[in-house]
């Protein structure tokens, strides 16, 4: 069975390391902050301006103005720093995030990511996309396998506008644990109740399984 968004995030916070800076897109990343493992520390940056950010507040802590680079309001924990945007990119450019978590349209076999525009809709524009994908070593894309209409989203080629070229390490679907290798798709884990088949077959690009291949663990 396919994972839900909130279980996409919890598999995403497994990849965490004590004491990892790490940066949460907007959308599933961003769910990744309310399921850090407890027996680890992590500093969530958030590129508005936000270092030390915290889980999605309960309705009594609610601050209108303490929000992350979506506009949603969040949390921060005990040490965290308040800074303007001009410094939040110069830790992401000056290659001080570990991990960078992001949302994509699609990715290719190469480790290219779109993540931005879909042509004849209307963009606002990249963000601060651009900066993250040139500026951490670990880079983890998060999102569904295919797309509404059942079309794979892990391409041989990228056909949408690109993010950034050979930058993507894994990749966490709501079917799929993958990583990108010499020209792939590894597969690494399948969803609980999920076949090897099944990902095979919304895997337009090349996909890799070797051996037999576990079920995640939530």
């Amino acid at each position: 069975m396919a994972l839900s968004r909130e279980q996409i995030a919890m598999r995403v916070a497994q990849e965490f390391n004590d004491g990892d800076y790490v940066n949460l897109g907007i959308g599933i990343p961003t769910l990744a902050a309310n399921y850090v493992p407890d027996d680890i520390e992590v500093m969530l940056q958030s590129e508005n301006g936000l270092l030390g950010m915290g889980p999605y507040p309960t309705e009594d802590q609610v601050d209108a103005d303490m929000i992350n680079a979506g506009k949603e309001t969040v949390t921060a924990i005990t040490g965290a720093s308040i800074f303007d945007s001009a410094e939040s990119f110069a830790m992401i450019r000056g290659g001080h995030v570990d991990i960078t978590v992001l949302g994509a349209f699609e990715v290719d076999q190469q480790g290219n990511i779109a993540s931005y525009m879909i042509p004849g809709k209307l963009v606002k524009g990249m963000g601060g996309a651009m900066d993250l994908v040139a500026g951490a070593e670990n880079i983890i894309v998060t999102m569904t396998h295919a797309n509404k209409h059942g079309v794979s989203k892990l391409l041989p080629e990228c056909t949408l506008p690109l993010t950034g070229v050979n930058c993507i390490t894994r990749i966490i679907t709501d079917l799929a644990v993958l990583e990108v290798k010499d020209g792939a798709f590894v597969l690494k884990e399948r969803a609980p109740g999920v076949s090897v088949d099944e990902i095979k077959e919304k895997t337009a690009g090349k996909l890799v399984v070797e051996g037999d291949i576990p079920e995640m663990k939530l």
